[in-house]
């Protein structure tokens, strides 16, 4: 299993901390025949750490390329489809909202939904509210990302902080080049990406939807209608 960069660091302190963990639990019990606890509490701090492990895990997937279509950049379950008011990059401008809940089994890298050129970065400082209240997309910390693509559509995406995510990482710099499904951040467990889309953008998925990140088309931006394309089997959320 391939895991991300931002894990390397994470999981190296996690496994120091929970060997002095079990160190401790050892030289307690085991003066005590309780040989069966220190079994079971190895057993419990082992399988805890497998999950860091398999938190920051990188999955090998097909790369898509299709200039009409923005597809997930993340992991999850969308849980927004909606007219939004942006005012921090479109000037109240009207947009299509879609945004995806990342639990913390999901895969945490973020892709660029898109391909084009970076117009717009900012990190905003904020709070860390749960992040499927309704705020949590104007008062939680988060990155905000625009991408122009090459037929002049504006994308706007954000990584919003939750109650657990504490840490967003993002790769972006501004006029630099986006390519579709490559990987553009990460956010530590758990989290949420809203995606700023033109009003009239064709949805591709519903409330409730699962989505897996590079794979499933969120919706289509331009050119001629052809025949929807299947959304990868659920399984390959876990992958």
């Amino acid at each position: 299993m391939k895991i991300s960069r931002e894990g390397f660091k994470i999981i190296a302190v996690s496994g120091v901390i929970l060997l002095a963990i079990w160190l401790l639990i050892y030289y307690m019990l085991k003066a005590n025949d309780l040989t069966w606890l220190i079994v079971t509490l190895s057993v419990l701090l082992v399988i805890f750490w497998f999950f860091i492990i398999s938190f920051f895990r990188d999955p090998r997937r097909v790369r898509i390329h299709d200039n009409d279509l923005v597809f997930s950049p993340c992991d999850g379950r969308v849980v927004v489809t909606e007219i939004v008011k942006d005012d921090e990059y479109f000037d109240g401008e009207e947009k299509m909202q879609v945004s995806i809940f990342m639990s913390v089994t999901n895969v945490h890298i973020n892709w660029f939904p898109v391909s084009g050129v970076v117009k717009y970065f900012k990190y905003h400082p904020g709070k860390f509210l749960v992040a499927w209240h309704p705020k949590s997309s104007t008062d939680n910390e988060r990155t905000t990302t625009v991408v122009e693509t090459n037929s002049g559509i504006e994308v706007l995406f954000r990584q919003i902080a939750g109650a657990v995510a504490r840490r967003i990482v993002s790769y972006v710099k501004v006029d630099g080049e986006a390519e579709q499904n490559t990987p553009f951040g990460f956010i530590k467990f758990g989290s949420r990406i809203d995606i700023l889309l033109p009003k009239d953008a064709k949805l591709l998925v519903e409330i409730g939807d699962k989505v897996v990140g590079t794979q499933t088309p969120i919706a289509r931006i331009g050119g001629a209608e052809e025949e929807s394309l299947e959304t990868p089997a659920e399984e390959s959320l876990q992958h």
